[in-house]
C-alpha cells in the first residue's frame, strides 16, 4: 500500500523553539568505513541512526566486520557503535579467490554505493552491489573505471564499457589484490567518487594518487571532509596539485570519535525561523566544520534572517536564527545538498533567485533540479531549469501535494513550504528516514507551543 500523504503543518504564531538534530550522515559513514579498515576495534560516538547508516553497517558486516551497538555510552545518554575491523592478513591481501559471492544492498545511499566498492576490492571476495530501483539511475562510472585501472574486475549489467557511464548492479572482484597506485577519473558528477577511493587507499599496497579531470568537483567540501577524517586517524594525505590527492599506504590506528550534529539536516529547522519570522536555536553548533551545512550561517542572512551565536565550549556555540522579512540574494552558488531547502526559501521570495553550480544534482537521489522546478510550478510558482542549475522566477501561491520522489530533501522542502502555505501535503514523509528517521516527530515538536512560564 502506498504511503498516505502527510499534511505539512502550518505555523501559527512565530516559532520559538530549540532543536536537536542527530549526528552527521557524511561523517558517520566515513568513520564507520575507516573503523572497518583499522588495526583494532574503534568506537563511533553519537552516530546517525538512519537508513543510510544502517545500510553502511550492514555492508561492513557482510564483508566480515563485527558491529556492536552501545545504547548508552559511559552512562552519557549518547549512543555509540563499536566496530571490530575486517579480518587482517590474507583477507586484506586480495586472496579470497574461492569465496562465495557476497551481496551489499546500497538502498539509495550514495555513500554506500560509492564508498564500499573500494573496500570490497581490498577483501578479494566477489561482492555484488545493488540497491533501490531509483539507485540504478545514479552514476557510478568514475568509481568503476578507477577500480579497473587499479586491477579490479568490474562485471555485471551495470559495468561500463570504455568511455561509458556505469551504474548498479555490478560485481567487484580483485582476487590478485590491488595492483596499481595511480588513477585519473572524472568526478564531475559527484565528489563521492573521489572520497570513496581515497577512504580505502591507505590499505592499498602502494597507496593511491588520484587525479580528477574536468572543470570542477561538486561539493568539494566533502572531499575536504574526507581528507580531514583520514588525517584524524593517522593516514598521511596530501594534495600536490589542484584536483590531485595522494594517500600514503599504512595502518589505520583504532580510534574513538564523537560525530558532530548533522548541519545539513539542521537546515529545515533553521529555515523555519526565517520563513515564519520566529526564532529557532540549536546547541552544539561547531565553530569549525567541514560539513557543507556550515554555510547556513551565510545563507540565512543572505535571505534576510539574523544569526546570533553564544559561546558554549572551546569548539561549539549555541546558534540562534531570527526571522525577518524574506529577501533574495539574487544568485546562490554551489549549495549542493542544501539546495532543496534553500529552494524553499527562494520559492517564498517575491524576487527571482538563480541557483548556479548545482547541475550535478540531476544525479542525486532523484533529478533534484527537475523535481524542484516541477513542485514549485505545482504550487503556483514559476521556475526554469538552466544548464548548471535553475531559477525561481515567481513565488509559490497556494498549497497542494508536494511529490517527494523517494528523496528525503524533497520531503523536507515540502515541509518548509507548508509552514507558510495552507493545505500542503507531502507525498511520502517516511523517506526522510534515509538520514533523519524522527523528522516528523522533531517537526511536530518544533511547532508545539512553548510551555508557559510559572512564577
Amino acid at each position: 500500500m502506498p504511503p498516505q500523504p502527510w499534511p505539512a503543518p502550518r505555523a501559527g504564531a512565530p516559532l520559538r523553539a530549540e532543536v536537536t538534530v542527530p549526528g552527521s550522515k557524511s561523517l558517520t559513514n566515513r568513520y564507520l568505513l575507516l573503523a572497518a579498515l583499522a588495526d583494532g576495534p574503534s568506537l563511533v560516538i553519537n552516530p546517525l541512526h538512519s537508513r543510510d547508516s544502517r545500510l553502511m553497517l550492514d555492508a561492513l558486516a557482510a564483508l566480515g566486520c563485527t558491529v556492536e551497538h552501545v545504547p548508552d555510552w559511559e552512562n552519557s545518554g549518547v549512543p555509540a557503535v563499536r566496530v571490530t575491523p575486517l579480518p587482517a592478513g590474507a583477507a586484506m591481501q586480495g586472496r579470497r579467490e574461492h569465496a562465495e559471492e557476497l551481496r551489499i544492498d546500497c538502498g539509495l545511499a550514495g555513500t554506500v554505493m560509492r564508498f564500499m566498492p573500494g573496500v570490497a576490492a581490498l577483501t578479494g571476495a566477489r561482492v555484488h552491489f545493488d540497491g533501490d530501483p531509483e539507485a540504478r539511475a545514479r552514476p557510478m562510472g568514475a568509481v568503476q573505471h578507477g577500480l579497473r585501472d587499479l586491477g579490479v574486475e568490474i562485471t555485471g549489467p551495470g559495468a561500463p564499457e570504455p568511455g561509458q557511464e556505469g551504474h548498479l548492479p555490478f560485481t567487484v572482484h580483485a582476487p590478485q589484490g590491488i595492483t596499481g597506485d595511480q588513477i585519473t577519473i572524472d568526478a564531475s558528477a559527484s565528489s563521492q567518487f573521489v572520497s570513496g577511493l581515497l577512504l580505502a587507499a591507505a590499505r592499498m599496497p602502494h597507496g593511491l594518487t588520484l587525479r580528477h579531470v574536468g572543470e570542477s568537483v561538486p561539493s568539494l567540501e566533502h572531499v575536504e571532509m574526507t581528507l580531514q577524517v583520514l588525517t584524524e586517524v593517522g593516514v598521511q594525505v596530501s594534495s600536490p596539485a589542484k584536483h590531485t590527492w595522494r594517500v600514503e599506504p599504512g595502518e589505520i590506528s583504532a580510534f574513538s570519535v564523537r560525530v558532530e550534529p548533522d548541519l545539513s539536516n539542521a537546515g529545515p529547522f533553521l529555515c523555519a525561523a526565517a520563513v515564519t519570522g520566529g526564532e529557532v536555536s540549536m546547541r552544539g553548533w561547531p565553530i569549525t566544520s567541514t560539513q557543507i551545512g556550515r554555510r547556513w550561517t551565510e545563507l540565512l542572512p543572505a535571505f534576510g534572517a539574523e544569526i546570533v551565536t553564544e559561546p558554549e565550549t572551546a569548539s561549539t556555540v549555541t546558534l540562534r536564527v531570527r526571522g525577518a522579512q524574506l529577501r533574495t540574494p539574487g544568485t546562490v552558488d554551489g549549495t549542493a545538498e542544501l539546495t532543496p531547502t534553500v529552494a524553499a526559501l527562494a520559492a517564498l521570495c517575491q524576487e527571482p533567485t538563480r541557483f548556479t553550480s548545482v547541475g550535478h544534482l540531476r544525479g542525486h537521489e532523484t533529478d533534484r533540479i527537475a523535481a524542484l522546478v516541477a513542485e514549485i510550478r505545482r504550487l503556483g510558482g514559476s521556475a526554469e531549469e538552466t544548464e548548471d542549475g535553475f531559477e525561481v522566477t515567481a513565488p509559490v501561491t497556494h498549497g497542494g501535494l508536494v511529490r517527494s520522489y523517494a528523496d528525503h530533501r524533497m520531503a523536507t522542502f515540502g515541509a518548509v513550504l507548508g509552514l507558510v502555505l495552507e493545505d500542503v501535503e507531502v507525498e511520502d514523509i517516511s523517506c526522510t528516514a534515509k538520514t533523519m528517521p524522527d523528522f516528523p516527530q522533531l517537526w511536530a515538536g518544533l511547532l508545539a507551543p512553548a510551555p508557559e512560564a510559572h512564577p
